[in-house]
């Protein structure tokens, strides 16, 4: 188990961020999502990134680009050493990244999805944000990059946890220490905390059997005149439509609901948000979600009918997806 000294850093965070209520909480919540017996490949992961060189004080982290890089001097065998350590975490899901010089090539190409969210975004610039379900902290990069002043992911897998951690170690303090990680979901967040000003729910929903409980819960979350983003798939219809998958949805298990986003809408609305509106709705292509050097396991190809991509291989439509931000009232 990591000391708690090496979460000192989460620590002061939460106090100068006024998450009081919240930090009496960490010591448990930490030590249950690193908990070893729950997780038998936690120890290698944890040592995969305590073997990760020491680096050069001297670097150039580049956060707000499509790949997020950091610009560090490695010797030959330092490169080959840290790329066999990274691949140790794999399967990689979400990025890209480049790390001295090592390109990580991950199954999705979240940089695309950021395309399509961030022209819809409120400046980002000062604003203190929770990124629920955020994976390895792709995009909580991005929201670094593009001047939040303080970032959370929340994400349960201790896999993604230490992939954050080994990014973290190549990006140093080149973030001014402002985006952080805790392995938790939404559920152990405080109830009606109100303390993020942006929160961030990308690819969960449609994993949450109750699907208003968890608007409530980021709603919860949100500070008054705080904005919600919410992307998950959906179908097409309209206002009453909405799709239940039987155990399996494109091989995915929990999947749950499928509303059509004129249905999210809606039930945004009941659940008290303002200004709801549907930014992006598109189809997942193969070319942003496949298999790669680092995710070497099945991917959407695997999962759709190969006589009729629309399809998915149980017969279902294939992967569409929606972006819809909303205000929480003042």
């Amino acid at each position: 188990m990591l000391s708690p000294d090496s979460h000192r850093r989460l620590y002061h965070a939460f106090i100068d961020q006024g998450l009081e209520p919240w930090l009496a909480r960490l010591p448990e919540q930490l030590a249950r999502g690193l908990d070893r017996k729950r997780h038998g490949d936690l120890p290698a992961w944890e040592k995969a990134v305590a073997k990760l060189p020491t680096l050069p004080d001297e670097r150039r982290a580049d956060l707000d680009r499509d790949t997020v890089s950091v610009e560090v001097a490695l010797t030959e065998p330092q490169q080959r050493q840290c790329h066999n350590l990274l691949k140790k975490l794999a399967p990689w899901r979400k990025g890209p990244y480049a790390l001295g010089g090592i390109h990580i090539d991950t199954e999705w190409r979240s940089d695309w999805k950021w395309q399509r969210v961030a022209p819809h975004l409120s400046p980002l610039a000062g604003r203190r944000v929770l990124d629920v379900g955020g994976g390895s902290g792709y995009h909580a990069w991005r929201m670094a990059g593009a001047g939040a002043a303080f970032v959370l992911v929340i994400d349960p897998s201790p896999r993604f946890f230490y992939q954050f951690q080994a990014v973290r170690h190549f990006v140093g303090d080149a973030d001014g220490g402002r985006t952080h990680f805790l392995p938790v979901g939404i559920e152990d967040v405080p109830e009606r905390i109100e303390a993020f000003d942006t929160v961030f729910s990308m690819g969960v929903f449609y994993h949450r059997p109750s699907p208003l409980e968890h608007l409530q819960q980021l709603k919860d979350a949100l500070r008054p005149g705080g904005e919600l983003v919410l992307e998950t798939l959906v179908v097409e219809g309209d206002a009453t439509t909405v799709f239940m998958p039987g155990e399996r949805y494109a091989a995915m298990p929990n999947v749950y609901f499928l509303p059509s986003s004129a249905a999210l809408s809606h039930w945004l609305e009941r659940c008290g948000f303002r200004d709801v509106r549907v930014v992006d709705e598109s189809m997942t292509s193969l070319d942003e979600q496949r298999s790669t050097e680092w995710m070497t396991f099945q991917s959407l190809a695997d999962f759709l009918d190969p006589e009729d991509r629309r399809r998915t291989i149980e017969g279902y439509p294939a992967p569409r997806r929606a972006v819809l931000i909303a205000t929480k009232p003042a």
